[in-house]
Parts: structure tokens; sequence; C-alpha cells
């Protein structure tokens, strides 16, 4: 990884935020590249291949896994998800800012593969504000939904791993905490 190059890894439990947050960085600062994970889930309405994740089926991930082709992966919510090994050292040594929208367990498994990338935990203000945002998204089931708060309770035990945590109650507020971290990772000396 040369000096200025960033790998910024966010996540949490699925609804806190963290694609908002993540799209509002990239706005701000369009070199910020994001790291296009592969998944077997179904695209969700207005998602494009290739841009929000790369989708393939059961067996192609399970292949390209086999040939360790991922930097880390995990299951999820019965889907696989998988960041390309490749694609991040290639970024990151020609000096290009990387960030990553991950599950917690592909957070931990990347903590061992990017030394110095800087983990940040979005924190929801509660499990009711998480239920009522991801019952707004309407695109999963009541079942699906409890499945997600579930396995929320389990990430947010696990907050204290990383890095930062951003309590994401208000936007605005998690957003100029989230883009002042990105910005002061510039000024950390790197390996």
């Amino acid at each position: 990884m040369t000096s200025s190059a960033v790998a910024l890894v966010i996540s949490g439990p699925s609804g806190v935020g963290k694609g908002t947050l993540v799209n509002m960085l990239r706005r701000e600062f369009p070199s910020l590249e994001f790291s296009v994970s592969y998944t077997t889930r179904p695209p969700r309405k207005g998602e494009v291949d290739g841009e929000h994740y790369r989708f393939v089926s059961r067996e192609e991930f399970l292949r390209l896994k086999e040939e360790d082709f991922f930097a880390e992966w995990a299951e999820v919510h019965s889907n696989y998800y998988g960041t390309p090994r490749d694609e991040i050292e290639r970024k990151l040594s020609e000096g290009i800012d990387v960030v990553f929208d991950i599950d917690v367990q592909g957070a931990r498994q990347l903590r061992k593969n990017l030394k110095d990338a800087t983990f940040v935990f979005i924190m929801p203000p509660s499990l009711e504000e998480l239920r009522n945002r991801l019952r707004g998204r309407s695109t999963e089931s009541e079942e699906l939904i409890e499945m997600r708060l579930k396995n929320a309770e389990e990430e947010m035990s696990l907050a204290d791993e990383f890095d930062y945590i951003v309590v994401n109650d208000n936007l605005e507020e998690a957003y100029e905490i989230l883009r002042c971290i990105f910005i002061s990772q510039h000024a950390k000396p790197r390996k």
C-alpha cells in the first residue's frame, strides 16, 4: 500500500445506513472507489450488476472461493458475499482510496488481510429503530427482518473490535464523523 492510499472498511447491521453513508462519502470524494463485492443474492430493485455488486450463481461463487479469489468471504442471511483480492491490492498499490461496505464477518477477515485499513462500525440508535428502517425498505419478509435483527444483536456485540463506532441516529451528523475519519486517515503514517 502506498503512503497515500486509504482503505476504509464500513460495517454494521443490515439496514443501519452503511450504503447511504458510503454513497455520501463517494459523492464528496469522487476519487474514492467502491469495492464491488460478489454475491449470490438476487439484485434488489435499482441495483446494477458490476456497480452495486457482481451477482453470480452459488456454484460460481464457490468455485471462486476454492481458487482463493476472495480477500474475505462470508455467508450472510443464506447468501454468499466476497471481496475480490487482486482488485483491492491493485487499487491500493496504485494509490487509489477504496471504501468497503461489508458485513462484520467480512470485516473481521479483512482485518487479517489489510493491515493498514481503517475499520468503522455503524451503529443504529436502537434495535427498535433498526426494525423500523428494515420494515421501511419494504424489501424483506417479516421473517427475514427478524433474522436480520437477531444477527444485528450479535454484530453489535462485536463493535468494540473496530477502530471507530459511529451511531447513525442523525444522518448528517453520522456523515460528518465518517467524513472526518476518512480525511484524518490521509495524515496517518502508512507502512
